[in-house]
């Protein structure tokens, strides 16, 4: 195992070379037609624009991963993140012409087609292919051979994905377990080749391109030693994680000098990922501020009529890996709790004024945390934060509570979207909540939180348990 590289490595596309030639083509392609047509020539500075296009494009799509295997992933998922490679890399080109002052030099109808064109073309030889692909695959052609050893839970999940979705082209060949045969699901006893030693043969003889080992953590021993004779093969080998690792938060592999690590509890908001989630902030709230402008001067002078106070009600939160913040909230109640203990608003709260049971009811009292998300304390997405002391109560009954403060508290997130938003009045829904802010540090992205916001402009305003 290299001190470096060890066993992991990124899901890469074997055929991301031809790919990314392609986009090089059709970016300077798609240039070279709408220039022609327009005005009738095609010259050296049209040229030099389009090669900025392609080396931003290859940058961004880079830092997104567009070139990655997608066999497994979602079509919408693709094309968003092509979009936005398309749509960050017009930046720099806009810089050039800029910096240069050659604006002038360009035609303002060719730039604009060239932009809507090359976008449409990048993403419709991807629709396309993948659409080609996945009916290739769905006839047999294109396949991956795979076998599972342990029909266990999570084996038994696996082959039920596999078997699910022939698009992905993995073809279940084979399954493996110790137990005797009469013990197999017989929904899989076609398929059951025996135990570990046949596993292992069958590997060595090229039938199998991909073993998935589904053991529990407690057989160590055994996997050891699949693992060790199968080093005296060229087949893939997969560990999928029983329920011990199932609860790992953004696990990754690391190094610590020469010896290899694995994280149990992580953030996703390293390097690249938090530069990235941090662009979003500041694009997604400074667009936001500048709509709700004028509504959050009406809703503040409404409140200075209608009740004595301030405007602004900070209060003391949980902010990332657990440190305080103070979140920005247009007052909705008679007081302002704040200290070592928080009641929860419940329906019919006589703290809450008539006001503001209309901007809690519709989460417009929310709308100063976007002044957060411009200071950097929150995110637009993310897990709500909670008062100090609700913190303190229910880290003590929920296991992994505090997991949820790997990430920044967002406005909104996909507890809220899927309809844990408001009350808490007990501990069964607070794990509910708990359960899905981890499910979405687990699986963050630019595309999930792309479609919680969109949730939330459907959904995601008012609740049924929103006092």
């Amino acid at each position: 195992m290299s001190e470096q590289g060890g066993f992991v490595r990124n899901n890469i596309n074997q055929f991301a070379f031809v790919y990314r030639f392609l986009d090089i083509a059709l970016i300077q392609l798609c240039l070279v037609i709408v220039s022609c047509l327009y005005l009738q020539k095609y010259d050296s500075k049209y040229f030099i624009l389009g090669l900025i296009a392609n080396v931003s494009f290859f940058f961004f799509a880079e830092l997104f991963a567009v070139y990655r295997s997608w066999r497994s992933g979602t079509l919408k998922e693709m094309l968003f993140y092509v979009f936005t490679s398309w749509t960050l890399t017009i930046f720099p080109v806009f810089l050039f012409l800029f910096f240069t002052k050659e604006s002038e030099s360009f035609s303002r109808v060719v730039l604009g087609f060239w932009i809507i064109t090359t976008l449409l073309v990048l993403c419709a030889w991807r629709t396309a292919f993948r659409i080609a692909l996945f009916s290739m695959r769905k006839k047999g052609m294109n396949t991956r051979s795979i076998g599972i050893i342990g029909l266990t839970e999570r084996g038994l999940d696996l082959a039920k994905e596999v078997k699910g979705h022939p698009e992905t082209g993995y073809k279940l060949n084979a399954v493996f377990d110790e137990r005797s045969k009469d013990r197999i699901d017989p929904e899989y006893l076609d398929i059951y080749k025996g135990g570990l030693d046949e596993a292992v043969a069958m590997a060595q003889a090229g039938e199998i391109e991909i073993l998935f080992i589904a053991l529990p953590m407690s057989a160590n021993g055994r996997i050891d030693k699949v693992l060790k004779i199968l080093g005296d093969s060229t087949v893939d080998v997969h560990l999928i994680p029983d329920l011990f690792t199932f609860n790992l938060l953004h696990a990754r592999m690391g190094h610590v000098g020469g010896m290899q690590t694995i994280s149990v509890y992580d953030s996703p908001m390293k390097g690249g990922s938090s530069a990235l989630k941090r662009i979003e902030d500041i694009i997604l709230a400074s667009l936001i501020l500048c709509i709700i402008a004028i509504p959050m001067l009406i809703i503040s002078v409404a409140i200075k009529l209608t009740s004595k106070g301030p405007i602004i009600f900070k209060q003391d939160r949980y902010g990332m890996d657990g440190k305080k913040i103070k979140i920005w909230k247009f007052r909705s109640m008679t007081t302002q709790d704040n200290g070592d203990v928080v009641k929860q608003a419940t329906k019919g709260d006589a703290r809450i004024t008539p006001l503001g049971a209309f901007l809690r009811r519709t989460s417009l009292d929310e709308l100063p945390q976007f002044i957060n998300v411009l200071q950097g304390s929150m995110s637009v997405v993310g897990p709500r934060p909670h008062a100090v002391s609700h913190n303190e109560l229910y880290r003590k009954q929920i296991t992994y509570y505090m997991l949820r403060h790997k990430m920044k508290p967002g406005i909104t997130g996909w507890a809220q979207v899927s309809g844990w938003r408001g009350e808490t009045d007990t501990v069964d829904k607070m794990e509910m909540r708990i359960k899905f802010d981890l499910y979405y540090i687990r699986n963050w992205s630019l595309w999930f939180d792309f479609k919680i916001v969109v949730f939330t402009i459907f959904k995601g305003f008012v609740g049924k348990h929103v006092y």
